[in-house]
């Protein structure tokens, strides 16, 4: 095979990999929102109260279940609240009713809730928390960042022919891969570390490929440490018959390790980035 060209190869390499989904997981903030949608429509008769705390009292003797809504009026998942300052410190449980009224009604004033909804500042419960749960959504995109290298892999694993639990699988250990076809891969040290696990492995007639995938839109010392890593295990798995280490990897990050980044290269025949799954690389290789 030609010799590649490291520095050709790094140009190639994307500053972002998201998709359309990667922003903000709509599904997810209504059905949020719809799991309170009745609570927060009997909390909106208090928009624009001019006695907001008798409303209040009555709601919570007639619908203590609006209760459990409060806390993300405020941007907070869980159901207890803590909060102190010169009259004490305080214990808030949301999902079970066990302070008084008068208690509640002492952290809606103190946080601001009464405010925000009888001054009109808001004007419908059920689209600032809809607004609510979108801002705390954009939380999770590094979460969902993690899993879009992997995912974009896996769709050109498929695009190749290969059919999940059939002829490639996902996140396999190597005692498992010992077990399903009768490697010996005690080579592969994983640098006294836990047991390797593979994002996926491919299973062709005459070989297993174990597969790493991964994406760095930006630098930092966990670069270094996986380029060196992965290169001790490109050059232990080549004394492994019938198996073949591939890493897929890409995003601009690799500028600020890049001299390890081609060391690894340099030894390396199966590391790949997104320009070359793109051009086929899979079918190419993967006989």
């Amino acid at each position: 095979m030609e010799k590649r060209d490291f520095r050709k190869w790094l140009s190639e390499f994307r500053d972002s990999i998201a998709d359309y989904s990667y922003y903000i997981d709509f599904g997810k903030v209504y059905r949020n929102v719809d799991n309170i949608k009745i609570e927060l429509n009997i909390l909106n008769s208090l928009v624009g109260s001019a006695s907001i705390e008798n409303d209040f009292r009555n709601i919570l003797k007639k619908y203590p279940e609006v209760l459990k809504c409060i806390p993300i009026l405020l941007a907070v998942r869980s159901d207890e609240i803590e909060a102190m300052d010169e009259d004490g410190s305080f214990s808030y449980d949301f999902g079970h009713n066990t302070l008084s009224v008068e208690q509640y009604i002492v952290f809606m004033h103190k946080t601001g809730l009464f405010d925000l909804i009888s001054n009109h500042i808001v004007s419908n419960l059920v689209d600032y928390v809809t607004g609510v749960e979108t801002g705390l959504d954009s939380n999770g995109r590094k979460n969902r960042g993690g899993h879009l290298m992997e995912n974009l892999v896996e769709s050109f694993i498929q695009k190749a022919g290969f059919i999940r639990e059939e002829s490639y699988f996902k996140e396999m250990y190597i005692h498992q891969i010992s077990e399903k076809w009768g490697l010996d891969l005690s080579a592969i040290s994983n640098q006294g570390k836990m047991e390797k696990r593979f994002d996926f492995v491919v299973k062709t007639p005459s070989t297993v490929y174990g597969i790493e995938t991964n994406f760095y839109g930006s630098g930092g010392s966990k670069l270094n440490e996986t380029a060196r890593s992965y290169k001790t295990l490109a050059l232990e798995s080549k004394t492994v018959d019938g198996f073949k280490f591939v890493w897929f990897t890409d995003g601009k990050g690799w500028m600020s390790a890049r001299n390890n980044l081609e060391e690894t290269f340099d030894v390396m025949d199966e590391v790949y980035n997104i320009n070359d799954l793109e051009n086929g690389i899979i079918e190419k290789i993967m006989k």
